[in-house]
C-alpha cells in the first residue's frame, strides 16, 4: 500500500486526500493516517514543486560538481557529504560510484556565482581532493516531468549551398 501511495505523491503531490483515496482505493482516514505516519518516519521528506524556471524572468544556473574527496576515518563519506548540503547553494549531494565520490548539485544566479561557490566554499575543504564542474545547458526532463514543448522545434540552422 505505501509504495502506491508514494508514487502517486510522487507523480502529483498536490493531489488532494480525497481523490488520492478514490484513485487508489483506499478508505480517505486510512491514507491520511498512512500519510502522516510516513511523514514521521521521514519516508515522505517533503512536497516539493517543479518549476521550469527557463520560462520565468528569474535567472537561475545549475551546476553539477563531480568531487573526488578522502574518507574520514570511522564515518567514510557522511561527515564530508554532510558539510557541503548544509550550504545554502547545495540543491542535493549524492554519494556516486566510478569517477569521482559526490555529485553536488547547486543552484545560483550566474555563473561567477556558482565559480565563487566552489573556489572559496568547496574546493578548499580539508577533504575535497578536486572538483570538476558542469553547467546545465538546458533542461528537458526532471523528477520524471518533461520541461519541453510539445512542439518538435528544430533549432538547427538551415544550410543551402
Amino acid at each position: 500500500m505505501r509504495e502506491r501511495i508514494l508514487k502517486a505523491l510522487d507523480k502529483n503531490s498536490k493531489v488532494s486526500l480525497s481523490d488520492l483515496s478514490k484513485m487508489l482505493d483506499i478508505a480517505e482516514d486510512i491514507l491520511a493516517e498512512e500519510i502522516r505516519k510516513m511523514e514521521e518516519e521521514s519516508i515522505i521528506c517533503g512536497y516539493p514543486t517543479l518549476i521550469n524556471w527557463d520560462k520565468t524572468d528569474c535567472e537561475k544556473v545549475t551546476a553539477w560538481i563531480e568531487v573526488k574527496v578522502s574518507p574520514q576515518r570511522g564515518q567514510g563519506f557522511d561527515r564530508i557529504a554532510e558539510r557541503i548540503y548544509k550550504f545554502e547553494e547545495v540543491e542535493s549531494v549524492y554519494l556516486m560510484s566510478g569517477t569521482f565520490d559526490l555529485a553536488v548539485l547547486i543552484v545560483g544566479k550566474t555563473m561567477r556565482e556558482v565559480a565563487n561557490f566552489v573556489s572559496s566554499k568547496l574546493a578548499p575543504m580539508d577533504s575535497v581532493l578536486s572538483t570538476s564542474t558542469n553547467f546545465v545547458l538546458k533542461k528537458y526532463k526532471e523528477h520524471g516531468m518533461e520541461l519541453v514543448n510539445e512542439q518538435n522545434v528544430d533549432e538547427r540552422m538551415l544550410y543551402t549551398p
